[in-house]
C-alpha cells in the first residue's frame, strides 16, 4: 500500500526512490566448519599456554596405597614407613629419628692440669646416645682372629693362648738401644672424629707416635686402619666423666661415676667393639671418673683380662690409674707434659724441651698433644733431629716396658 502510493506521487519521468538493502551473506556449512575449528586451535594455544604441567601428554596412571597391617616387626615399606590418611596424603614418621641419627655436636675438653680448652665435634644422635650401631663394625685387616671376642655390639678384644694384643699390636722399635739411653713417647690424641686432621697425623708424623682415637666419627676403624698400615701403634681413648659433666660432655656411652660396674663394663664394650687392633686404652678427658676408685678399678680389671695397656694422659692429678694398674699387673704409662696446652709455635717449642730435660733427668719422658695443624708441624720437625741430641723417640708401648724394668 506505502509502496503503491509512492508510486503514483512521483513525478513523471524519474525514477522513484530506491530502498537501501542490507547485505545479507549466505552463511554456509563450510564457514560453520571453518569458525569452530579456529575456536578450537585458540582455547588450545590457551590451555598450552597458561596451564604449568611440565608433565603435560604424559601418561597417568593412580594407585592405590594401603597401608600395611601392623605386626611384630616393622616392614620396609617405601618411603622409610609412609602412613596413609583418610584424605589420601602420606605422612613420612621416619625422617625425624634420621635426621636425629646425623647430628653432630661440639664437646669442649679442659686439660685437667693447665685448664687448657679445646672444642671438638662429634657424632651425635639417638643411634649413638643408645649405644646402637647399623650394625657391627667390620674387622679390621691385619687383625688376629685369635684376639678377637663377640660381643652384642661387635667383636671385642681379648688375651688367649698366651697372646695379648699389649705386645701383638705394638709397634716395631729397638727395645734394646732404648734401654741404654734417654727415650721419649709422644701420644696424639682426640683422633678419628675429623678425617682431615687424622690423615695428618698419621701421614706426616713418624712411625714412632702413638696414635690414639675416640670412639666416634663415621668410621673411625677404616682411620685406625690406615695408622697401622704406616706402622703407628694405636691406642683407644674411652670417654670418661669430668668433674663438670655434663657441661662437659665426653660424647655417647660415656663412663660416669654414678652408673654400676655393670652398666659401665657395658658402655666399655660399646666403646671397645668401634674398632681392632689398639695395643691399650687412655681416658679421653675423665678427671672424676679416674679418680674414684669404686668407678675406676673393674675397668682396670677388665684391660688385664684382655691384655691391654692403660695410659693416663695426665690430666687428672688425683688419678687412681698407677695404683690399679699395678695391682693387676697392667702395663702403665702417665702423660708428664702437654704439649699444645697453649697451641702456638713458640709455647710447643718449649714444652718439647722440657720433655726433653725431663727424658734425659728421669730416663723416660710421654707428652700427649692433640692433631692441630700447628701441633703436627712442630712435632715432626723436633722429631727429625731428636736423634743429634741423644734423645731416643719410642712408640709408648716401649716406654711402658722401659717404664716397669727400670
Amino acid at each position: 500500500m506505502t509502496e503503491t502510493a509512492d508510486d503514483l506521487s512521483a513525478p513523471l519521468g524519474q525514477d522513484k526512490p530506491r530502498r537501501k538493502r542490507r547485505l545479507r551473506l549466505p552463511f554456509t556449512a563450510m564457514q560453520l566448519l571453518a569458525v569452530l575449528l579456529g575456536l578450537f586451535l585458540i582455547t588450545f594455544a590457551g590451555f598450552a599456554i597458561f596451564n604449568n604441567d611440565p608433565l603435560g601428554g604424559e601418561p597417568l596412571a593412580r594407585l592405590a596405597i594401603r597401608a600395611p597391617a601392623a605386626t611384630d616387626e616393622k616392614p620396609a615399606a617405601p618411603g622409610h614407613g609412609a602412613e596413609s590418611k583418610p584424605d589420601g596424603k602420606h605422612e613420612t614418621k621416619e625422617a625425624p629419628k634420621q635426621a636425629a641419627a646425623t647430628e653432630q655436636k661440639t664437646i669442649t675438653m679442659i686439660d685437667g692440669s693447665t685448664g687448657a680448652r679445646r672444642d671438638v665435634v662429634i657424632g651425635g644422635g639417638e643411634t649413638a646416645d643408645k649405644g646402637e650401631a647399623s650394625g657391627p663394625p667390620p674387622v679390621m685387616a691385619g687383625i688376629n682372629p685369635k684376639l678377637l671376642e663377640k660381643s652384642r655390639y661387635g667383636m671385642i678384644p681379648v688375651a688367649t693362648d698366651g697372646l695379648k694384643p699389649f705386645n701383638v699390636y705394638a709397634a716395631d722399635a729397638d727395645r734394646a738401644k732404648a734401654a741404654k739411653m734417654p727415650v721419649v713417647a709422644v701420644v696424639i690424641g682426640g683422633l678419628g672424629v675429623g678425617a682431615a686432621k687424622t690423615l695428618d697425623a698419621i701421614m706426616k708424623l713418624p712411625p714412632a707416635v702413638t696414635l690414639a682415637f675416640t670412639p666416634y666419627g663415621s668410621d673411625p676403624g677404616k682411620l685406625a686402619e690406615r695408622a697401622r698400615a704406616q706402622r703407628h701403634e694405636i691406642f683407644l681413648q674411652i670417654p670418661m666423666e669430668p668433674y663438670d659433666f655434663p657441661d662437659n660432655d665426653p660424647g655417647p656411652q660415656t663412663l660416669l661415676t654414678s652408673l654400676s660396674p655393670d652398666q659401665n663394663m657395658d658402655r666399655l664394650y660399646w666403646h671397645l667393639s668401634r674398632m681392632q687392633g689398639y695395643a691399650g686404652l687412655t681416658n679421653f678427658m675423665g678427671a672424676r671418673f679416674i679418680a674414684t676408685e669404686p668407678a675406676m678399678q673393674p675397668i682396670i680389671r677388665e684391660a688385664a683380662k684382655r691384655g691391654l695397656a692403660f695410659f693416663d694422659d695426665g690430666s687428672s692429678p688425683r688419678s687412681i690409674a698407677p695404683q690399679a694398674a699395678a695391682n693387676q699387673a697392667v702395663p702403665f704409662g702417665k702423660g708428664d707434659i702437654a704439649i699444645d696446652a697453649v697451641p702456638t709455635a713458640t709455647e710447643i717449642d718449649r714444652a718439647l724441651n722440657k720433655l726433653e730435660s725431663a727424658a734425659r733427668e728421669r730416663g723416660i719422658a710421654v707428652g700427649t698433644a692433640s692433631a692441630l695443624p700447628v701441633s703436627i708441624e712442630r712435632i715432626s720437625a723436633w722429631t727429625k733431629t731428636l736423634g743429634d741430641r741423644g734423645i731416643l723417640l719410642v712408640p709408648l708401648t716401649t716406654a711402658m716396658l722401659k717404664s716397669k724394668s727400670s
